[in-house]
């Protein structure tokens, strides 16, 4: 097994051979990485069943289907990403020409996630393929079924000298962060987060780093309760609740608290029922996040659900009522399928308690007035979401994923992905038909010839 720094050395020279900015290459890489989920897609679903127990419909929906949508929407777009984009010229730089050119960091660092190991993988990949980059990859250490199927395909998809990669627990990710790398892509907790960009800090990396945060999902008194109550119970318990953009938390207005708890249970009985019986709800990941967990259900009371099995790991959908902002599972993300619920009957004061807390990376509203959307909109600063639906805002390709402030930095999907893993090099194409003589010293009228210009 070659050292971290070897490993390093062989990707920088490849990238320095220009083999991976031609755009043949990098079309020939997406193709072959598509090809590489089709064919493997049985056993793609097997490991991600042995890891995280999920069903076939939730692995292809959340894990594969997503990562091939991204590739195919990539592909169809690949050659105008590329090619240099021509800018306006400001009239003080008459005669010259403005592009902006889309150029590769070099070595990318991938680190994912144990919750959607595959696509949290492959999906940035995608767009650091797309961009003209070498990449290493790091997938999750819990999911160890995932992570080395991935290992094993990605190997004999791709030469070690352009992707690669790398398993390590904790204490060998720190001996990797010492590496110096052009770009770290990090998807994970605000706590890791926080780990990765001072190691990325030591040589001034940039990072794009995809977090989480409390997403609250507010119900408002006009709202279309029944499909409210659907909606928000998929987005909520989909991957047990274990997707940082799941709703953290219910805003229920006072005025419809009551019939919207109703219908919502009956939601989740209607969505998940059969499926907790059939033993095919995802599991929790490991044991110490199972206790975690279900340290939460003491906060409160439990309106529906509630029961467990250490032996699976499961936690069936649970809704808590009775809770408030000083309650311990208000006081983390909780990742995992609890619901609190809160009430509220005054905007301005919903609006100033989810400010007081660190920017969520998503945010929900169900309303059918536009005034009421546009206050929320307006008041509250999240890294993206939906109006009259849940976490479908990160499937679409059109819309740059991610964060702010704790919740993350920079955006993904789409054109995102593209952009996220390439320096944009701005360049000015100057005339030599003409010389403009002002911009000179040696002019003696050349400030007030500037001053004419410059107002």
């Amino acid at each position: 097994m070659v050292s971290f720094s070897e490993l390093l050395k062989v990707q920088r020279d490849f990238f320095q051979s220009g083999k991976t900015k031609e755009l043949s290459y990098r079309i020939e890489a997406l193709l072959s990485l598509g090809n590489m989920i089709r064919t493997h897609e049985a056993e793609l679903m097997a490991a991600l069943k042995k890891d995280l127990n999920k069903s076939n419909f939730d692995t292809y929906i959340t894990e594969i289907g997503i990562v091939l949508e991204e590739i195919r929407f990539t592909l169809k777009h690949i050659k105008n990403w590329i090619q240099p984009r021509k800018v306006k010229t400001a009239f003080t730089q008459m005669g010259s020409k403005s592009y902006i050119y889309s150029e590769p960091y070099g070595v990318a660092l991938i680190i994912s996630p144990w919750n959607y190991p595959l696509q949290l993988t492959l999906a940035p990949l995608v767009g650091a393929i797309a961009a003209g980059n070498c990449a290493v990859l790091k997938p999750s250490e819990l999911t160890p079924e995932t992570s080395r199927l991935i290992e094993d395909l990605i190997s004999k998809t791709f030469p070690p000298e352009y992707i690669s990669v790398v398993q390590a627990d904790a204490e060998i990710t720190q001996s990797l962060l010492k590496e110096k790398f052009d770009y770290i892509f990090f998807t994970g907790s605000v706590t890791v987060g926080k780990v990765i960009m001072e190691a990325a800090a030591k040589h001034l990396t940039p990072v794009t780093l995809e977090l989480g945060g409390k997403s609250p999902c507010i119900v408002h008194r006009d709202a279309n309760l029944k499909l409210a109550a659907k909606r928000i119970a998929w987005g909520k318990f989909i991957n047990a609740g274990q997707t940082c953009v799941a709703p953290d938390y219910l805003y229920v207005h006072r005025d419809i608290k009551d019939e919207f708890i109703r219908m919502f249970i009956e939601s989740i009985k209607d969505l998940y029922e059969e499926i907790v019986k059939n033993g095919e709800f995802t599991r929790i990941v490991s044991e110490k996040h199972f206790h975690r967990v279900t340290g939460f259900l003491t906060s409160g009371e439990i309106l529906h659900g509630g029961n467990y099995s250490i032996d699976t790991l499961t936690l069936e959908p649970t809704v808590l009522g009775g809770v408030n902002w000083n309650d311990p599972v208000m006081q983390e993300e909780i990742f995992g399928p609890i619901l609190p619920v809160l009430e509220y009957d005054d905007e301005k004061t919903m609006i100033h308690q989810i400010n007081e807390h660190p920017k969520p990376l998503a945010l929900y509203i169900f309303s059918e007035s536009k005034d009421f959307q546009d206050t929320i909109l307006d008041s509250i600063s999240f890294g993206g979401g939906c109006i009259n639906d849940t976490v479908m805002h990160l499937s679409s390709p059109y819309l740059p994923f991610g964060g702010v402030g704790e919740s993350g930095i920079g955006a993904y999907h789409g054109r995102g992905s593209f952009d996220v893993f390439s320096h944009q090099k701005s360049i000015l194409k100057q005339t030599t038909t003409f010389d403009l003589p002002f911009r000179y010293p040696n002019r003696k009228d050349a400030l007030k010839q500037i001053k004419l210009f410059i107002k």
